[in-house]
């Protein structure tokens, strides 16, 4: 079951964390992997565990014709997963233009970038599949996450147009809506917006989760390999939380 052979699987931001569990475990199951990163030493770091299944193209998605070049020269994608993503500390006021701008530019416009280039692919060739990180901050108020959270709103309802709009076109789309998970990037996150206090608010967002802890990056990339497999043939339009329980569990 969740055989990903003779698969093409794009992951953006598959260099580091959540991104880098799915090109592992995606290559695992016999999926040619390509990476896009910005980050060419994460990238080659993951293209050399993983081996001759996989390979990385530096690309900033939120230039769209960076983005069309890549996908095109890749020529064949059966999978398209828009993980990359930044994060943003602060309010609806509190937030500068030119903050708000930088995270839509990634979080939105990048995956809308991904979208615009792999669709017309996958139509040539029959169909594919596409997955979308989202986040529970797309459907439950975190504080002083406004710029964050409003991105990834956007996430959840592009996957649903999507998803509806390609249905004939044998295209599935879903999102994922993970919580908090304990990779490279929370660490620098912490250090950098609260030095001097990483124990405690590591120990903090941690115990934010009913479960107790922050999610492990291979959790989310099996769910990911589930959604992309054929076994979920069958799922398109859903958004699937997975969060230790934050968002229906009172802690």
């Amino acid at each position: 079951m969740f055989s990903l052979k003779s698969k093409i699987a794009v992951i953006t931001g598959g260099g580091s964390g959540i991104g880098k569990a799915m090109a592992v475990l995606f290559a695992q199951q016999g999926a040619k992997v390509h990476i896009i990163e910005l980050d060419e030493k994460a990238a080659a770091e993951t293209v050399n565990e993983i081996g001759e299944a996989a390979a990385y193209h530096i690309c900033n998605i939120s230039d769209q014709k960076q983005v069309v070049d890549v996908f095109n020269s890749i020529q064949r994608i059966d999978i398209l997963v828009n993980n990359a993503g930044i994060a943003h500390i602060g309010k609806a006021d509190t937030t500068s233009e030119a903050d708000f701008d930088r995270v839509m530019n990634v979080n939105v416009k990048g995956p809308y970038n991904c979208l615009f280039a792999a669709i017309p692919l996958m139509k040539a060739q029959g169909g594919g599949v596409i997955l979308n990180t989202a986040s529970i901050a797309a459907t439950v108020g975190i504080t002083d996450r406004f710029a964050y959270s409003t991105s990834k709103g956007a996430i959840l309802t592009m996957t649903l147009a999507v998803a509806r709009d390609y249905l004939h076109d044998n295209i599935r789309c879903n999102s994922i809506s993970p919580a908090r998970v304990h990779t490279p990037f929370v660490d620098g996150f912490i250090a950098k917006n609260y030095p001097g206090h990483e124990e405690e608010m590591f120990d903090k967002l941690s115990k934010s989760q009913p479960i107790g802890r922050m999610a492990k990056p291979e959790e989310i990339a099996s769910l990911a390999l589930y959604l992309c497999s054929d076994e979920a043939s069958f799922i398109t339009g859903c958004d699937y939380v997975i969060d230790g329980g934050f968002t229906k569990i009172n802690n």
